[in-house]
């Protein structure tokens, strides 16, 4: 069985999601599962929508989510970061499906970003390992 996964992928900090997307797309078929679809949504904030769409689809077998919440002047990565981590635990729950977290931060410099694109490998292999041991 060819497991299909679904990405759901911000485009805020693209230079970042950009590199973490291939890796993670690599990493898929390495592990030899298939990217079916990929949402661009406008930021982290914004994925719990498009991340129930492809809950909802019967061919995506588990939804990964990619994306890079930097540091600024206020708490706002804080505040995203934790919203877009329970909605993104919720929707898992809700669906039965996984949804895997391949989003580094909060409270991370630009430098440390650059140092986790490797989470999007993470999330990938997480997704296989649940669609395949659920």
């Amino acid at each position: 069985m060819t497991i299909s996964l679904g990405f759901v992928v911000a485009e805020f900090n693209r230079d970042l999601t950009y590199q973490m997307e291939l890796l993670g797309r690599e990493h898929a078929e390495f592990l030899g599962a298939t990217v079916k679809e990929t949402i661009l949504v406008p930021g982290v904030f914004d994925m719990p929508l498009a991340i129930k769409k492809l809950c909802q689809r019967d061919d995506i077998d588990a939804v990964v989510t990619i994306g890079s919440v930097i540091e600024g002047d206020t708490d706002h990565d804080q505040v995203v970061m934790q919203h877009a981590a329970r909605k993104i635990m919720d929707l898992s729950l809700e669906f039965n499906k996984p949804v895997t977290l391949g989003i580094p931060g909060p409270g991370m410099t630009r430098m440390a970003a650059h140092e986790r694109v490797d989470y999007a490998k993470r999330a990938v292999e997480a997704a296989v390992k649940l669609v395949r041991r659920l």
